[in-house]
């Protein structure tokens, strides 16, 4: 027996859109990653950009379970002293949206150059609008 390598002339690519509203933060998290790993796919392998262009679209109105609103924090640091940044989810998603739902994605995405360039066919939109008509995307159930 071989092993198949897709090459990448049999790699169809192809344009999913995703409305975030009122959609499970987590949940549609992990459906858009498995999708831009291209999991679902015949020719999957975790060593290749197998998968999907995703568009998001309404990320400002996606929900979340339980008190997260109110608890859950993002952190970043400096690496100055008194550096440390945190903010909370509700603060977030008021003022940068899209970095929600990218910063969730992103920790479900391989922790490798792979993973960055994975990351890269991740569209993220607050509102309902996107400027990629042109590539005709297609529904995708979440």
């Amino acid at each position: 027996m071989k092993t198949y390598i897709a090459k990448e002339k049999d790699i169809k690519k192809a344009c999913y859109l995703v409305d975030a509203k009122d959609k499970v933060l987590g949940r549609l998290a992990s459906r858009v990653a498995t999708v831009l790993m291209g999991k679902g796919k015949v020719i999957y392998a975790p060593h290749q950009d197998v998968g999907d262009e995703v568009i998001v679209i309404n990320a400002s109105r996606v929900k979340v379970t339980g008190k997260k609103l109110i608890t859950k924090e993002y952190k970043r640091y400096s690496a100055y002293p008194g550096g440390l940044n945190i903010e909370k989810l509700e603060k977030v998603l008021a003022k940068k949206p899209d970095h929600v739902i990218r910063h969730a994605v992103k920790g479900m995405l391989p922790k490798s150059k792979l993973g960055a360039k994975l990351l890269r066919k991740l569209k993220v939109y607050g509102g309902e609008k996107h400027p990629h008509a042109a590539q005709k995307p297609q529904p995708l159930a979440v």
